[in-house]
């Protein structure tokens, strides 16, 4: 399943979790607003209505999913652009502030 139309959406949540579970492993204090995003985008990922579809039923798709955002991200930052902004994630997360 090399080629698998991924919704838009359903990639950028990916790319969200994964730098989301980076930045957790980064930070030892201050870590709720990321854990609670962490788990928001877990749900977000695990709900998604491409996992009904024929696509979405191979296993393979969700390893799939994983490597394409993985590539998108290492072609954003080969680009320039900063991991953090290219995940499109809340200005909270970057100043780890606890809640």
């Amino acid at each position: 399943m090399p080629h698998a139309a991924f919704p838009p959406d359903l990639v950028q949540a990916q790319r969200d979790w994964n730098r989301t579970y980076a930045l957790l492993a980064e930070h030892q204090l201050h870590t709720t607003v990321l854990r609670r995003r962490l788990l928001d985008l877990s749900l977000r990922l695990v709900r998604h209505p491409f996992w009904a579809t024929e696509q979405g039923r191979s296993p393979a798709a969700r390893v799939e999913l994983r490597r394409q955002a993985r590539a998108q991200e290492e072609e954003g930052e080969a680009c320039g652009r900063s991991p953090e902004r290219a995940a499109g994630e809340h200005s909270a997360v970057h100043h780890g502030v606890d809640s």
